[in-house]
């Protein structure tokens, strides 16, 4: 377990290291990679290639064309009811977080 002096010790090693003007982006850069492995994990506990597509739909580099919803919602309908979901009445994020819930209990 780490305590609160190594912590200390960490974050003057790295102020001393990179400076305070570089601290910014090194974190950023930290979260960012830390939000993108949680992202492919998650798409790979799901087994859900399109994934990345399907949220990122309101972004400007991805074309509303591109990403055909319909398989989409398809697919994530399909394996919640092959896991046993009760689909009704349900959205396809409603079934995402569900389907997550299943794969983590296993």
């Amino acid at each position: 377990m780490i305590g609160s002096l190594e912590v200390f010790v960490v974050l003057i090693a790295t102020l001393l290291i990179f400076g305070p003007d570089k601290i910014p982006e090194f974190t950023h850069a930290l979260g960012k990679a830390v939000g993108d492995f949680k992202k492919a994990q998650r798409a790979t506990e799901l087994g859900l290639n399109d994934l990345d597509l399907y949220h990122d739909v309101g972004k400007k580099d991805v074309d509303r064309k591109d990403v055909d919803r319909k398989d989409v919602d398809r697919k994530i309908l399909e394996m919640a009811i092959s896991s046993g979901i009760d689909v009704r009445g349900k959205s396809s994020d409603e079934l995402l977080d569900l389907l997550a819930d299943v794969v983590k209990a296993k």
